[in-house]
């Protein structure tokens, strides 16, 4: 069944929320927006969540906004942040709040991974076609947020922040909930000699195959013309199953970003000019 369920909220945002996990956790927020519901034009067409996509601020700003609305939150109780695709975990506080949401000046800074255990912050990252990475501790109450491409994935962002949950929040991997979201798919991801050999350079370092048994999905295979297609998903499992959390608690979205253009922006499918997708997660005092 597909974790990630769209609903259409009052106010027109189109949102796939984590339902599983908001109904078993009281005031718990977790979800990835579709591109429906905003006020961007054009490419950007219309619940554009990025600031750095070339969308006309102001617009951007709105569908922040409408965004906040539809999850019952203020917007400077929400942050965003300026990634890189590396793995560094930022802890987030209450002196973050508002970081991100009205500038990319003000964002945090060079971070691709976020962990708070504050209710009343909102953890927001930016997507379109890299992975979504959710944690969850409801011993603890705190909440993680990673974003995943292939660099940020080899350099292990879904362990990292599975460590700093656990330094920080006394976290058991083993009670931590994990989700996997929308996000391009080994069927649309074709990538080159250099992406896996640094895919099996880190597989090699943790002891994965590349199969893992008749039920599971390859982490990669090769096609005639040499190249490979690649599923982030199936590799960010493994690493969370390494780093402790249970098969049983990782949840793994099925809807690609890029088959799905209809739902979703696609920076591979659309030739880079498109919006980004926010996902987020937070708990409501």
């Amino acid at each position: 069944m597909e974790p990630f369920v769209l609903q259409k909220v009052e106010n027109g945002c189109e949102l796939f929320f984590i339902k599983q996990w908001m109904d078993q956790a009281i005031g718990l927020t977790a979800g990835f927006t579709s591109r429906h519901g905003g006020v961007s034009k054009k490419e950007f067409s219309s619940l554009n969540c990025g600031l750095h996509v070339m969308d006309q601020p102001e617009d951007v700003i709105v569908n922040r906004e409408r965004l906040a609305e539809a999850l019952n939150i203020e917007l400077q109780d929400s942050t965003y942040a300026e990634q890189v695709h590396g793995n560094e975990v930022q802890v987030v506080t209450r002196e973050h709040a508002g970081a991100g949401t009205l500038s990319r000046e003000e964002a945090i800074q060079s971070k691709d991974a976020f962990i708070t255990n504050e209710p009343g912050i909102f953890l927001h990252a930016l997507f379109a076609d890299c992975v979504p990475l959710f944690f969850f501790d409801p011993v603890h109450r705190a909440v993680g947020l990673a974003h995943a491409g292939w660099k940020g994935t080899v350099l292990q962002i879904a362990r990292k922040t599975v460590e700093a949950m656990e330094r920080q929040y006394g976290t058991k991997a083993e009670r931590l909930l994990a989700a996997i979201g929308p996000s391009i798919q080994a069927c649309c991801y074709e990538v080159d000699d250099k992406v896996i050999s640094q895919i099996q350079h880190t597989m090699d370092e943790l002891n994965m195959v590349n199969q893992q048994g008749e039920q599971a999905a390859p982490i990669y295979e090769i096609k005639e013309n040499g190249k490979y297609n690649l599923s982030l998903q199936q590799m960010n499992r493994q690493i969370m199953i390494k780093a402790g959390i249970l098969p049983s608690h990782i949840e793994i979205s099925s809807l690609c970003t890029s088959c799905r253009t209809d739902l979703f922006f696609s920076h591979r499918k659309e030739g880079g000019k498109t919006g980004r997708m926010a996902a987020w997660i937070g708990l409501h005092e």
